[in-house]
């Protein structure tokens, strides 16, 4: 194992531990249930093979700017889900959030790709958007 490699599993470490999940009031919603599990679930190492999370890339919950496991800086997804759905040059075809979340899934993770209205997808997609509360829709110069 590499230095780099053994570095950057440390750093994401250190990001899952940083990461908390907002605390449960007694009377959640179901919608703040889906955000809730979601956001239980980009923390997991459950959806991957390797020990990986939504958060070995995407540090403190999708909050802050993250790192690809080759060194490439990605965005914070604050506000992420408000751009979909968007039109993917590397799919030659527009996507939607739960589309881009089963390609980080199958290509970032190794895992299997989610039912897209499944459970988990659900609360992925609940917890990503929620990330995206109050931001602004755009959708690639559509007026």
């Amino acid at each position: 194992m590499t230095l780099q490699k053994i570095s950057y599993m440390v750093v994401s470490v250190a990001s899952a531990l940083a990461f908390t999940a907002p605390a449960l009031a007694a009377t959640e919603t179901p919608m703040q249930a889906a955000i809730h599990e979601g956001g239980q679930l980009f923390a997991a190492a459950s959806l991957g093979v390797g020990g990986n999370s939504c958060m070995t890339c995407h540090r403190g919950g999708g909050r802050v700017d993250g790192m690809l496991p080759n060194g490439k800086q990605i965005p914070s997804l604050i506000g992420a889900a408000a751009s979909f759905p968007r039109y993917n040059e590397r799919a030659g075809k527009v996507i939607t959030l739960g589309m881009q979340v089963n390609s980080c899934i199958t290509n970032g993770l190794h895992g299997m790709p989610l039912s897209y209205d499944g459970s988990k997808m659900v609360a992925l997609v609940s917890y990503l958007t929620a990330l995206s509360q109050e931001k602004p829709i755009d959708l690639q110069g559509v007026k």
